[in-house]
């Protein structure tokens, strides 16, 4: 890719950070499915639906989203790899632990991932429609997620490209000492410094703030 791209509208029933409380199926559907099915009469852009869920990525799919974020990298629901290659959508695949500690960070980030990529491919995915995740935030303590940054560009030699999603994440009010409401700066720093280590694509709240980041470290960074 030449360029970071801030393009698709990410939708989700069921919230994923730390401790919070899971929703069955068929709630999260009755979430999300009306949200797809408007938006896809009428946005342009694509729609991501975040999902690990295979019947929820299914009924996603078939009310018009484009493509799936799964949060356990296609390895939680086993029919799930086979959902996103019968419908040949795209997915990001994020690295995912259910509690910090590594002995090799980014060793086993990498490995999860090929793992992903694997499983996408065997159900007849091809590997060019996998976006890969390392998860910031994600079964890392602070300084594993500030270290995941520092060298992302390690992931790279998966051939596929890097997503990145920092904004306002608690590694950010660690860091920092903010409240979520005050973590725009940091999320900058992160987003500039991630794109300078090889990230292709960012998931943001601040949308004009981050663009214009992106922008700006891809003329310093990217340039032709």
């Amino acid at each position: 890719m030449t360029g970071v791209q801030t393009c698709a509208l990410p939708i989700w029933g069921e919230s994923t950070r730390p401790q919070a409380t899971p929703v069955s199926a068929a709630e999260e559907k009755s979430r999300v499915l009306p949200v797809v099915e408007a938006l896809a009469k009428h946005s342009p852009l694509p729609i991501s639906v975040d999902t690990y869920k295979a019947s929820v990525a299914q009924a996603a799919l078939e009310a018009g989203a484009d493509m799936i974020n799964d949060v356990w990298g296609l390895q939680f629901d086993p029919e799930m790899a086979a959902v996103v290659a019968r419908f040949q959508a795209p997915v990001i695949v994020m690295h995912n632990k259910t509690t910090p500690g590594y002995q090799d960070l980014m060793g086993e980030i990498a490995g999860f991932l090929r793992k992903s990529i694997a499983l996408a491919e065997a159900a007849g995915l091809p590997r060019e429609k996998v976006i890969v995740d390392p998860g910031i935030g994600f079964g890392k303590t602070r300084e594993e997620n500030l270290q995941v940054i520092a060298r992302l560009g390690e992931l790279k030699s998966l051939g596929r490209p890097i997503l990145l999603g920092t904004s306002r994440k608690s590694v950010i009010g660690l860091t920092l000492d903010l409240p979520v409401t005050e973590r725009v700066e940091g999320t900058a720093a992160t987003v500039a410094v991630g794109i300078s280590k090889g990230a292709d694509i960012i998931r943001v709240h601040d949308v004009k703030e981050m663009v214009r980041v992106a922008r700006m470290t891809d003329a310093l960074v990217r340039r032709p």
